[in-house]
């Protein structure tokens, strides 16, 4: 370490030296060697933390099956949690029927919440082992069970709420025919157009929970849109789109902007279509765009304007406001309606990790055309990382010790100046 210099009272520049600070000045330098080994010895530990991370992994597939419905929330939650910030692909796809199995039980002898985790957790299950014959065959005993649950208004009304959810993601990853995508849509069209205002203008009567479970069918529905033909998008729309806007009245914002959002996502899918309201549906988007009712709470007015304003948009000029997510080093624009409804349902299950699976998830990638994922030398991360490390450590004692001496002369000034 070069000596500290400081300016004196006088002007001149004098040498400073302290013996204490810098023997803690290169404690703390020559403690990096000691950190070095350390991540050293960490990389060389790693295959025993994997081997204990699958211990635990272990444990929550056999505690799935226990007796207290409070162990098997807990562990449907760690399997959630899991698989949505690790690539498990191998671990999973060897015990993908026994997951399979305590999902199945769950929904069916589980009560609410504990449902609502089962349903997320087989969403979460496809997700991991992607497009093929592994998640097909989960679905097929899943599916069943979702819809008996979605169909029967005495089950609890969050598992069917979850269940309109995950039982539209796991279609668009699991679904091998497309007959069966139509039919469960039709399920879909059976819930959420009891929220239709009427044609003499009467409002259905319909409690919030309820409304909450039509949103959800609407946007599975919309998220199955994406993968429909065109020939069978022209059906869609000469059946829904001029019913569709009477949604957009629902006194809930969450379904306005649903509505709003699914509107301007079939517009971008067939924009030759021959649509006679074309005005007076502008004017009610603008309408919803410009919302200034007294009656609505502020942030729902404001989250409603900024959405209205891009649908809007799309609809009249065929505009969508793009998006970037940035994730490693790459990125990735968000540049229609259909990759929107595509990249916010994979994120409400997988949460914060889903720049992780954007950058480690061959399925997902292969989703948004990201080809490949992308290998990174980790000889060149640690090595990159202990540079990084070493640079701090020698700032920060650096600094401390720059810190401590200069007060210490400060001290000795203050001294000088009483005498």
């Amino acid at each position: 370490v070069c000596p500290l210099t400081l300016w004196g009272q006088q002007g001149n520049v004098q040498p400073f030296s302290d013996e204490d600070s810098s023997i803690e000045t290169l404690s703390h330098c020559s403690s990096l060697s000691e950190r070095t080994s350390a991540a050293e010895e960490a990389g060389e530990t790693e295959e025993m933390a994997q081997e204990d991370f699958q211990y635990k992994l272990k444990v929550y597939i056999d505690s799935t099956v226990d007796k207290s419905a409070k162990t098997r929330q807990g562990a449907l939650d760690g399997l959630k949690t899991a698989m949505a910030t690790k690539i498990l692909y191998e671990f999973i796809s060897e015990r993908r029927m026994t997951i399979t199995d305590s999902i199945e039980r769950c929904l069916k002898k589980g009560k609410g919440v504990e449902q609502c985790a089962a349903a997320s957790l087989a969403c979460l299950l496809c997700i991991q082992l992607g497009s093929g014959i592994e998640s097909e065959e989960v679905f097929k005993t899943l599916k069943p069970v979702f819809k008996t649950i979605l169909n029967d208004g005495a089950a609890n009304i969050q598992a069917r709420q979850a269940c309109a959810t995950s039982l539209g993601l796991c279609t668009l990853v699991a679904e091998d025919d497309i007959m069966d995508v139509f039919a469960t849509m039709e399920c879909f069209e059976s819930l959420f157009t009891h929220s239709y205002i009427r044609e003499d203008g009467s409002r259905p009567s319909v409690n919030p929970q309820t409304t909450q479970l039509h949103t959800n069918a609407l946007l599975s529905w919309a998220l199955l849109l994406t993968i429909c033909t065109g020939s069978h998008i022209r059906v869609i729309a000469q059946k829904h789109l001029a019913k569709l806007p009477r949604l957009l009245e629902n006194d809930n914002v969450n379904m306005r902007i649903a509505a709003g959002e699914t509107i301007a996502l079939l517009f971008e899918l067939i924009r030759d279509f021959d649509y006679d309201d074309w005005e007076p549906l502008c004017e009610q988007l603008n309408a919803l765009a410009t919302d200034c009712n007294k009656h609505r709470a502020k942030t729902d007015k404001r989250k409603q304007r900024s959405v209205f304003r891009d649908v809007l948009k799309a609809v009249e000029e065929g505009d969508f406001q793009s998006e970037t997510i940035r994730f490693a080093t790459e990125r990735m624009v968000i540049d229609s309606w259909v990759k929107k409804r595509t990249y916010d349902a994979f994120r409400e299950f997988v949460g914060s990790g889903m720049n992780y699976h954007l950058q480690a998830n061959e399925f997902i990638r292969d989703v948004f055309e990201l080809g490949p994922p992308m290998l990174i030398d980790s000889a060149a991360l640690k090595a990159m990382k202990s540079s990084r490390l070493e640079r701090h450590l020698y700032n920060a004692a650096a600094f401390k010790a720059r810190t401590k001496a200069r007060n210490k002369f400060r001290d000795k000034r203050v001294d000088v100046g009483e005498f």
